[in-house]
């Protein structure tokens, strides 16, 4: 038996739903014009996309194409359409599923800034900070030179980069980009591998006041000052450049970096050279450094000792700027020799 009598809530059950902005259709070409392109939704009527929001493509009848809707119903009766936000609105929802399932993912940066990387992607533009750099691409240079940070971001501008989505919100247009995570797995299983003591090669990637830089298979490593020479070290630029091939000591790893020795893949030849002096016995040297507490001497080119303010004169008032001139020899008494801290004491009053 046929049903004739149909309710209103069983009739709105089967039509179709009504459509809202935001909405993603289908729809069929109908018309081609100068600054429109119509479409045949089917059910959902027809809808209508002026010229600069069909992006790219080129339309013609009977293609079948997607767009959002921005608005479903205008005074003349059809929706307004966008086939550029509908790229858009595909483009947030691709961005939001690979974030969340943390996917690796390759970019190809536009441009550059000195804050970091322009990208584009899925039709949206991100950024990727230069803090989130891999340690390979990481600008390491001067803070104060910020035309040099730009010059090596600029070189990475075109090539094909591995990130991972760090940031996605459409509500505040935001996409940020990590090369950073995208690497950290693997380094960790790089990191574990290795120990103190280990002797590794790398890459010198900058060299800065307080020492230089390694790249250590994608690790990041540093040389400090301290461990760049058994000699003083005073410009780290004299010993290494970036580029440099070196291998290093690792004295410790913290957390995902290293901490490298240069100057202990030799002996020190400080322990040679003390071996020349003795306690009590006279010796000269060169004044290298002076400062209101004392002098530092140089007794041999590894052997650096201090005479101290108080060892320079029974006259407490003494300046030692007054009575030392750099570079200039005399000759002093050892007072003390310690090796487990490498230190000798001097005494100029003692000679007199």
């Amino acid at each position: 038996m046929v049903k004739t009598n149909i309710t209103m809530d069983e009739l709105l059950a089967t039509s179709p739903a009504k459509i809202k902005a935001g909405d993603m259709v289908d729809g069929v070409v109908t018309s081609v014009r100068k600054h429109e392109i119509w479409v045949d939704m089917g059910a959902n009527g027809v809808g209508v996309i002026f010229r600069r929001e069909v992006g790219q493509q080129d339309l013609n009848v009977g293609d079948e194409i997607s767009a959002s809707i921005v608005d479903p119903e205008l005074d003349e009766g059809y929706a307004l359409l966008s086939m550029k936000r509908a790229v858009k609105d595909r483009g947030w929802g691709e961005l939001q599923r690979v974030f969340e399932s943390q996917e690796i993912i390759e970019i190809s940066p536009y441009d550059a800034n000195r804050g970091g990387l322009l990208i584009e992607l899925e039709g949206i533009r991100g950024f990727l900070p230069v803090s989130q750099l891999a340690a390979e691409h990481y600008p390491r240079v001067s803070d104060s030179d910020k035309d040099e940070i730009l010059t090596k971001l600029n070189s990475l501008t075109g090539k094909t980069l591995r990130v991972r989505i760090l940031d996605v919100s459409r509500k505040d247009n935001k996409l940020i980009f990590s090369e950073k995570e995208a690497v950290r797995d693997d380094m960790q299983g790089r990191l574990e591998k290795l120990k103190v003591g280990d002797v590794v090669d790398g890459v010198v990637t900058g060299v800065i006041d307080f020492g230089a830089f390694v790249n250590v298979d994608g690790i990041e490593g540093l040389v400090h000052i301290s461990e760049i020479s058994w000699e003083r070290v005073e410009d780290p630029k004299q010993y290494v450049k970036v580029g440099d091939k070196i291998k290093a000591k690792i004295i410790a790893i913290d957390k995902d970096r290293l901490s490298l020795s240069i100057k202990q893949m030799s002996d020190d030849p400080w322990m040679a050279e003390v071996k020349k002096f003795k306690k009590n016995e006279v010796v000269e040297g060169k004044i290298t450094r002076i400062t209101p507490f004392g002098a530092f001497v140089q007794l041999s080119p590894s052997v650096e000792a201090l005479v101290h303010v108080s060892e320079m004169s029974d006259d407490e008032s003494i300046d030692p700027e007054e009575l030392f001139k750099l570079n200039e020899k005399k000759q002093f008494k050892v007072l003390d020799i310690d090796t487990d801290n490498r230190k000798i004491a001097l005494s100029l009053k003692d000679v007199k």
